[in-house]
């Protein structure tokens, strides 16, 4: 996809079609996405011809069969999501379950990028050692891929075995300074691409010494899995390195729940919905904190939001998740959103949100 989630979300047009499904990696259970993906066009389908002009809605039908068919079912993740109005046509996997469904409005339905962002952990896992790198593509305990262009990556030229050189300490170190740095060129540019926190794998020195010519230090995470695991297949690799991450991961949500208490504490708190939405029009909201799996389709009128049931969900001028709108909103003023586990705000109804004052 080469939509950014910052370009997706300012898109703002009539019929921004979004169609969220969970996949499958493996064969055979890949070979029934395609199968899902097509009842939730169908669904899609009906809904355009019911709602608008046969002329507008064929073409968007068109769009969506066209980037349909692009699609290899064989390179499928957790999910897809696809992203399709008159001017765009793209798709997405994520290491992520999600839940299916057909989002037409007038933005896109970004909520489960913004989950793959917030809630979950996508990173880069740097197996190091003096003589030979790797560079793999985790999403929490599960690999996404190894990358291949530049790596793995091998000290040829720099490496020495002399025994002289080797004997001579400060001259040893320059040719592993040397190469650390052209490693760390080789990973910015892939981050340039694709820019993701990188946890380092290999001896407690080396990771020291990597980190002192490193470009972008703050990129790196402040701990690293130790061991020199470069023999070990990818998968392994990053069910060891999760545990690492994982451990961060857990400090940092935790880190945000003490705000949510304080935030309480300090009557900066609020749960009514439409008392946030006005927070959120002014700027007043810092953090915005919803349950996961909770979604809510409502309108929006002059008088403010108002709650529908499942059963409306598809008729003309419902808001298909109320929250994925707030999130979108509240980003575009420069705030945040946390996603806890199901039943943490269980007092607020699964919704609530820090003031800035």
């Amino acid at each position: 996809m080469n939509l950014t989630l910052k370009e997706l979300k300012n898109v703002n047009s009539d019929n921004c079609i979004t169609i969220i499904l969970n996949t499958h990696r493996t064969s055979p259970d890949n070979g029934k996405d395609a199968l899902t993906l097509k009842n939730l066009m169908k669904d899609a389908e009906e809904r355009l011809y019911a709602d608008e002009s046969k002329r507008n809605a064929k073409v968007l039908v068109e769009r969506l069969k066209t980037l349909a068919s692009e699609i290899d079912h064989r390179l499928n993740l957790e999910s897809l999501i696809l992203f399709v109005n008159e001017d765009i046509a793209q798709y997405t996997r994520l290491p992520l379950a999600v839940k299916n469904r057909v989002h037409i409005d007038h933005t896109f339905a970004t909520r489960d990028l913004v989950r793959a962002m917030h809630l979950e952990t996508n990173y880069y896992i740097l197996v190091l050692n003096q003589e030979k790198v790797r560079l793999i593509e985790a999403f929490n305990d599960k690999l996404v891929s190894e990358i291949s262009d530049g790596f793995p990556m091998e000290n040829n030229q720099s490496y020495t075995h002399n025994k002289a050189d080797l004997s001579n300490a400060s001259r040893q170190r320059n040719i592993i300074a040397e190469y650390f740095n052209q490693v760390d060129k080789a990973v910015n540019k892939v981050r340039n691409i694709k820019p993701l926190p990188i946890l380092i794998c290999s001896e407690e020195s080396n990771y020291h010494e990597y980190l002192k010519v490193a470009d972008k230090k703050h990129s790196f995470f402040e701990t690293y899995l130790n061991r020199v695991r470069l023999d070990e297949k990818a998968s392994v690799i990053v069910i060891e390195a999760w545990k690492v991450v994982k451990s961060v991961v857990e400090a940092k949500n935790n880190s945000r729940k003490e705000e949510l208490k304080k935030a309480v504490s300090q009557n900066k708190f609020m749960s009514d919905t439409n008392e946030i939405w006005n927070a959120i029009k002014t700027g007043r909201i810092q953090t915005l904190f919803i349950e996961q799996g909770l979604f809510q389709p409502a309108v929006i009128s002059d008088s403010g939001i108002t709650y529908v049931s499942e059963e409306f969900r598809d008729e003309i001028g419902i808001i298909d998740d109320i929250y994925d709108e707030l999130i979108a909103a509240n980003m575009d003023f420069g705030g945040d959103v946390v996603f806890l586990p199901k039943g943490e705000l269980s007092k607020f109804n699964g919704f609530g949100a820090i003031t800035r004052y």
